[in-house]
């Protein structure tokens, strides 16, 4: 259980990242997070793997609050906090093998990952991961030898790899075509049902939001502004996070109009 109790975070410059966050997260949920950009979606997800601190409040994990950890402890916790991320962070030159058993290197001694000594349970999981993405074929390909929907599919089977007990993704098809997109959001809802891995996802993108999500959380300017189940979720109550029609009649419409836009068009 991943809990956030009056959490703020201000950065050094000023700028308020996070306003009094209170909210749980239970094992084995399915949470988009929506909003604009700069609502604080991304800084509410890089806090659970502490990527940015905040600066009060609690972040508690499973109990324990992570703002207290040490850099050993912060290593262990990035152990069991697998991150996807928007521009896939493969190594390009190597192998889509040698990405995807990077999720094991928290678990293995720098010696023996310099030397690509794996134990050979780890080289099977990694396999097992490639093929549960539909992508076991590429194991030898390097990973700027693929599209860009596959490199982000090596990204979560490096994840998977890494057996985690919560996936982050950080706008993780945003920037993939519609088809594509819908097939990363489908292996990460299918990972999170058969494992019950909680996993949080920010979207940009409203439908793709309604189709998955087991529930939304809406954000404006670091603060949560909405929390429930998906199904309780209408137009108006994206128009309530977004501070604006999502649909504009006005074909006049300027840059906010168009952000809307983007907002529904996958």
């Amino acid at each position: 259980m991943i809990e956030f109790k009056d959490l703020s975070l201000v950065y050094p410059n000023g700028t308020q990242g996070l306003k009094d966050i209170n909210v749980t997260i239970n094992e084995g949920e399915f949470v988009v997070i929506v909003g604009l950009s700069g609502a604080g979606k991304s800084t509410f997800i890089r806090s659970i793997n502490r990527l940015v601190s905040p600066t009060d409040g609690e972040l508690n994990i499973d109990g324990d609050n992570i703002l207290k950890y040490n850099p050993k402890q912060l290593r262990k916790l990035r152990t069991e906090v697998g991150m996807i991320f928007q521009q896939h962070n493969l190594v390009k030159r190597s192998t889509v093998m040698k990405n995807v058993i990077a999720g094991r290197l928290g678990y293995t001694s720098t010696f023996k990952s310099m030397f690509n000594l794996y134990p050979k349970k780890d080289l099977s999981l990694a396999y097992e991961s490639l093929k549960r993405v539909n992508i076991g074929d590429k194991v030898h390909a390097r990973a700027d030898q693929l599209s860009g929907g596959q490199q982000q599919r090596v990204s979560i089977a490096r994840v998977l790899t890494q057996q985690p007990k919560v996936i982050l993704a950080d706008e993780p098809v945003a920037s993939l075509d519609p088809p594509t997109s819908h097939q990363v959001m489908t292996y990460l809802k299918q990972i999170n049902k058969e494992d019950n891995i909680t996993t949080i996802v920010n979207l940009h993108f409203i439908d793709m939001a309604m189709e998955y999500a087991d529930r939304i959380i809406g954000m404006r300017e670091g603060q949560v502004v909405f929390d429930g189940p998906a199904s309780q979720v209408s137009e108006s109550t994206f128009e309530d996070i977004y501070g604006r029609k999502i649909r504009s009649d006005d074909l006049r419409g300027g840059q906010e109009e168009d952000e809307s836009a983007e907002a529904v068009s996958h």
